[in-house]
């Protein structure tokens, strides 16, 4: 694993210990040359068991798309203190696991997903 990809693991292991009170586990994960697959489990906690419903527009916070925004933010970050050509693509794919078969299904993608890396547009 090249230096960056080191960067996204220890930054992706950190990610549950620096937001303690959202409740975090971190799944199986793998970081691939030009792409990451992980799950995260967000447990309840103060911010997802409220009452209150009502949408609330504006910067979303403790919640999944503000703990991706931190992670590939830092990473971001640390890329250009140590002059790494690296880019993220703009969005992220999430998926909602709501059974455990899906859960397991996509842990096995997850594990397996080094395998298919020579069928990868960028292997080389």
């Amino acid at each position: 694993m090249n230096e960056i990809g080191q960067i996204v693991e220890n930054e992706w292991l950190k990610t549950p210990e620096i937001r303690p009170d959202m409740n975090l586990q971190s799944g199986v994960f793998i970081v691939m040359p030009n792409h990451f697959h992980g799950i995260i489990i967000i447990g309840e906690n103060q911010f997802n068991t409220a009452t209150d419903t009502f949408n609330h527009f504006g910067p979303q916070s403790k919640n999944l798309a503000s703990i991706m925004r931190g992670f590939k933010s830092v990473i971001t970050m640390q890329a250009k203190t140590i002059r790494v050509d690296f880019a993220w693509q703009p969005r992220y794919y999430d998926h909602i696991i709501r059974n455990s078969e899906s859960f397991e299904t996509i842990q096995n993608y997850i594990i397996d997903n080094p395998l298919d890396w020579i069928n990868d547009q960028f292997y080389k």
